[in-house]
This record gives C-alpha cells, structure tokens and sequence, in this order.
C-alpha cells in the first residue's frame, strides 16, 4: 500500500509463457497487494505459470476475447477485490515494472487520477528498438489526437497506464472495443469526464518475444483511432450523441 490505498497490477495476457517470469520478478511487492493475471485463451502454458509463481486471481478464458475484452475482466476483477488503484502492466516485458512506485505515488499522493508510462518522453522509443514505421505513426496519430481533443499527451498509445478506482467506475469501458482500440477508447472517455492523465517517461524494449501487431492490423487500428478521436470532438460540440461518452 501507498497512503493506505490498495495497489493492484493487472496482466492481460496472451502467450506470455516466456517473458511472464521476468517481468513478474521486477514487480514492487513492497507497495503492490495484489495480481490479476487474465489469460485470453493462450495457447502455451502462461496460466500454469502464474500459477507457479504464486499469482492469486488467474483467470483463463476458454475462447480468446481480444486485448479490449482482456481488459475489461482485468478491470472488472480489480474492482471486485477492492483495489484503490489498479495498473495495468503488460508480461511482455515491453514496459519496466520498475516504474510502478512512481506511477502509484503520483497517484496515490493526489497529484493525477491516471498516470500513462510514454515511451515518447525522451529519446527512450528508437533506442529501444520501436521500428521506424510505428515510430513516425505514433508521432502522426498522437498529434492529430491532441488537435481533434485539444489535449497535449505525449503519446496515447502506450499500454502502460494506472488509475484510480474512482476512474473505472466513471468510466463505461464495458462499452469499448474488444480489440486495440480499447485504449484509445477509453483515454476518450476519461477526458471526456474531465479526468486529468499524467505521463511519466518510459523506456521501452522491442524483441521476439514481446507482442506485437502486424502492418494490417497497425492500420485498422491507426483508422480506429482517428475514428475516436473525430467522434469525441464531435460530441463535445454537441453534434452527435455517440454512445461511447453516454453516462
């Protein structure tokens, strides 16, 4: 705990059998209560080793629901257990779990009700290994992003993010996408419930192992998100109701 709130890190999962170890070993259990590990019907052994390692709420399910549905189980069961703050981190080990103790303290001391981990503060993306093609993407996207929501993140596609409870039970994720843009989604609705989001700087790290999307699927979503981004303008200017930011 942090200031007495209850910390939990949420795992969606999918074929994360050999990176699950690693990421799992850099976790703060100093400050975290709980895992949730929830396993989008892999098909190696990533829920026996969660298992294995001693990792409390595992849950698998028996047909693959997509990275916006992991979630919404993430979130649903951080919630069912009494998190106060719950931070998704990905076992890819993609982003370093060594930055949880300064995403929580900047929530749990008051400062944000979400903090995202961006791997474009700094130069820590293309050092990483980000491939050029989705550097420049992220970079095009996120600004059209800003300018269609009138924000200023340095990134919204980061899978690095943590929030208060008070956020996910404002927000209507259960409505979102089942696939990637599940996040962009609901970074819409947050600002669209006048939530403010912090950034931290992220180093990141590219190989085989880590997830990923191909070009075919980068696209859709990169046309997914643009669509979010075109709708919540609109809806802030009263000229569509989209269902989305209902309350």
């Amino acid at each position: 705990m942090i200031r007495g709130k209850v910390i939990t890190v949420v795992m969606p999962a999918y074929n994360a059998e050999q990176t699950l170890r690693q990421t799992y070993a850099e976790i703060p259990f100093d400050i975290v209560d709980h895992v949730v590990l929830v396993d989008d019907a892999s098909s190696d052994r990533t829920s026996d080793v969660a298992r294995e390692l001693g990792i409390r709420y595992v849950i698998k399910h028996e047909k693959n629901k997509g990275y916006g549905g992991n979630q919404k189980t993430c979130y649903d069961k951080a919630l069912e257990i009494g998190s106060d703050i719950v931070v998704m981190l990905h076992p890819d080990y993609q982003y370093t779990p060594l930055l949880l103790t300064s995403i929580c303290f900047m929530i749990a001391n008051g400062l944000y009700p979400v903090v995202i981990a961006s791997r474009i503060l700094g130069k820590g993306a293309l050092a990483g290994g980000m491939p050029l093609y989705k550097y420049v993407a992220n970079r095009f996207l996120t600004l059209t992003q800003n300018l269609l929501m009138g924000q200023k993140l340095s990134e919204y596609h980061t899978g690095y993010r943590a929030f208060t409870k008070e956020v996910l039970q404002a927000v209507p994720y259960e409505r979102n996408s089942d696939d990637f843009v599940f996040d962009n989604q609901m970074l819409a609705q947050i600002f669209y419930r006048s939530f403010s989001i912090g950034e931290v700087s992220c180093p990141t790290k590219y190989f085989e192992e880590a997830s990923s999307i191909n070009l075919r699927r980068s696209i859709t979503y990169g046309w997914g998100v643009l669509g979010v981004s075109l709708a919540y303008r609109l809806q802030k200017m009263r000229l569509a109701n989209f269902k989305l930011f209902r309350p």
